[in-house]
């Protein structure tokens, strides 16, 4: 790690500033490693994190429209909408003109999709466990809360804007 201006982005000019302490960097490289046990642990479903988030989310919803949904796991319409439809050509949700809003597709898990979701269960919970598994229990609890706290804050950010 480096030397210099510890964890706040206010340093003084010239200081400084890790590429260790600054807390964009990390939360990039804690989901990068987190994506690589994601694959590591749930690759034999063919399952991205982002399309398993999806089928979460509409097991919780049991029907949505797109733009609900992209709100929901915060990504922009078109990312959705792609990992809707790679999940719609193996089956695992169906798609449909909303019946309130024919310009609206809305969405619902088929049966295939609840038995991946199922069966994909334990090693995405040991996929989650082991990107933490280096903290103590309370350490755990601690970076959730302040995960949760920032997004919470953040709330409003439109998704479709972090396409950098």
């Amino acid at each position: 790690m480096s030397k210099g201006c510890a964890v706040s982005p206010d340093c003084g000019e010239g200081e400084a500033w890790g590429l260790f302490e600054r807390p964009g960097f990390l939360a990039r490289r804690v989901h990068q490693i987190h994506v690589s046990l994601f694959s590591e642990l749930c690759g034999s479903f063919a399952v991205t994190p982002v399309q398993y988030s999806l089928l979460s989310a509409l097991d919780t919803l049991e029907e949505a429209d797109q733009t609900t949904l992209a709100r929901t796991v915060a990504l922009d319409r078109t990312t959705t909408t792609g990992a809707l439809k790679r999940l719609e050509s193996r089956g695992f949700v169906r798609r449909a003109p909303s019946s309130e809003d024919r310009r609206a597709q809305s969405c619902r898990l088929t049966d295939e999709g609840r038995a991946i979701l199922a069966g994909m269960e334990e090693a995405a919970r040991r996929a989650h466990r082991a990107t933490v598994e280096m903290l103590s229990p309370q350490e755990q609890a601690q970076l959730i809360e302040a995960m949760k706290k920032i997004v919470s804050f953040h709330e409003g950010r439109d998704a479709s804007l972090n396409m950098l």
